[in-house]
């Protein structure tokens, strides 16, 4: 007897960003407000990192409470009901539940039930992992409408004394919906990862050890100098084959949207990727601090909200940290 032959499903051959969102936490945190714990001052965080002020939730306001909020302004961004979307994506490292996943709870918020719904841990890379997976769960025709979410709240993860990340960190959350598209709007993703280097940035210690041994609350760490040198030299190159993967050129591009980790980092980056001037680079980190996996898309959301870049602009994107993980493309911004 023959065997049946399976049918694939197949979708559309383009996709693009529709619209987009975000929210960062309610409390302004300056400098001088995390200097003094790492005996430091507001003069050496500005020329360490560029940072100004960082944006910090209350107490009251946990992490999917900002993705539920960037995630209605997405919605509302794109002029799409939650009804019409097939899947949701939550990037995040600081939801505390191991399960269910956050990104069913955020999917029955906003009306998208029954959509798929899943969460994914990439750290500071995890909103370019997941709009890679939209792209292809549109173009596959596993779905026709993607929620793509990245939400931190990363001062639950800080350790006030910590001189190495702590001070860097904010809180919030940027959404985008992915869907069809008649022209290319998302580019081929570069992607990867280096285990090797786990160590350079990390957890102090598991949820295990702190419970069943009683040491303290797990905070966040890095090897900074390490870091910085890992970034600087070789996310350029990434950024570079995600521009050719594309087929344009630094030419092409109107806005570099790098994840907002340090100003010295981004202005290294600029250099090595010989970015002209016109090139309109995101520099939220200056008043929102890192905000890991949120950081690429409240950057995204705040150039086009102050005007900075247009609708229909060309943007190269790139996230890199924990993991060592890294990952970019290029967009076209709804």
């Amino acid at each position: 007897m023959s065997r049946p032959t399976l049918v694939q499903a197949s979708g559309p051959a383009h996709t693009r960003i529709l619209g987009i969102g975000g929210v960062r936490g309610e409390n302004v945190v300056t400098n001088d407000d995390v200097a003094g714990p790492i005996d430091s001052s507001d003069e050496w965080i500005r020329q360490r990192t560029g940072i100004v002020t960082r944006r910090r939730a209350g107490a009251g306001t946990d992490v999917l409470d900002l993705a539920t909020s960037a995630a209605q302004a997405a919605l509302a961004n794109a002029g799409v009901a939650g009804t019409d979307i097939d899947a949701v994506i939550l990037s995040t490292i600081t939801y505390f539940h191991q399960t269910p996943a956050g990104a069913a709870v955020v999917a029955d918020r906003i009306g998208a039930t029954p959509a798929a719904a899943y969460d994914i841990s990439a750290a500071c890379a995890g909103y370019v992992y997941a709009v890679a997976q939209a792209d292809a769960l549109v173009r596959s025709g596993a779905a026709r409408n993607v929620m793509v979410i990245a939400a931190e709240k990363l001062s639950d993860f800080a350790d006030p004394t910590d001189r190495s990340i702590s001070f860097l960190l904010g809180d919030g959350a940027g959404a985008v919906v992915i869907g069809p598209s008649d022209t290319p709007g998302i580019g081929p993703v570069v992607w990867g990862s280096d285990g090797g280097q786990a160590h350079l940035i990390r957890q102090t210690h598991s949820w295990q050890e702190a419970f069943r041994q009683g040491t303290e609350w797990p905070t966040l760490r890095q090897e900074g100098a390490s870091v910085f040198k890992w970034a600087v030299w070789q996310m350029a190159p990434v950024a570079q084959r995600a521009l050719e993967a594309a087929g344009v050129t630094a030419d092409d591009i109107d806005a570099f949207i790098p994840h907002q980790a340090n100003m010295r980092i981004i202005d290294q980056m600029i250099k090595q990727l010989k970015l002209p001037e016109t090139v309109v680079v995101g520099r939220d980190i200056a008043d929102t601090g890192n905000t890991s996996a949120a950081s690429i898309p409240l950057a995204t959301e705040r150039l086009l909200r102050e005007g900075q870049v247009s609708s229909g602009a060309l943007a190269l994107q790139i996230g890199f940290g924990a993991g060592l993980v890294y990952a970019a493309q290029v967009v076209v911004l709804p």
